[in-house]
């Protein structure tokens, strides 16, 4: 189980919607709150990063929230004015359904 003390950071969770102008026709794709959420965000530190051999990756962030259905590397989250883009959507290793490890890059 995650304690509630370490999901201390408010986050929004953002889905992409196509859609298209009225004007001209042309398919746009525009980002659509999907919800609120409390969230541990942590940078990944230089040994993590080499650990997990992706030195040139460009994840920068691990963002950790409660387990949701609606989550996919498709979406992306704000977080203190910064756009994090969803690199994977990993279950929790024990139950599956506590919580998402979310590895995000800016």
């Amino acid at each position: 189980m995650i304690a509630a003390g370490r999901l201390r950071h408010r986050v929004q969770l953002q889905r992409q919607v196509h859609s298209q102008s009225p004007e001209t026709g042309a398919q746009t794709i525009i980002w659509q709150p999907l919800a609120e959420v409390w969230a541990e965000v942590a940078a990944l530190s230089a040994r993590e990063l080499v650990a997990a051999k992706s030195v040139d990756s460009e994840v920068t962030m691990r963002v950790t929230i409660r387990q949701r259905d609606d989550v996919t590397d498709k979406c992306r989250l704000i977080h203190r004015g910064k756009i994090l883009n969803i690199r994977g959507v990993l279950p929790d290793p024990v139950s599956g359904l506590e919580y998402l490890t979310l590895p995000c890059s800016e």
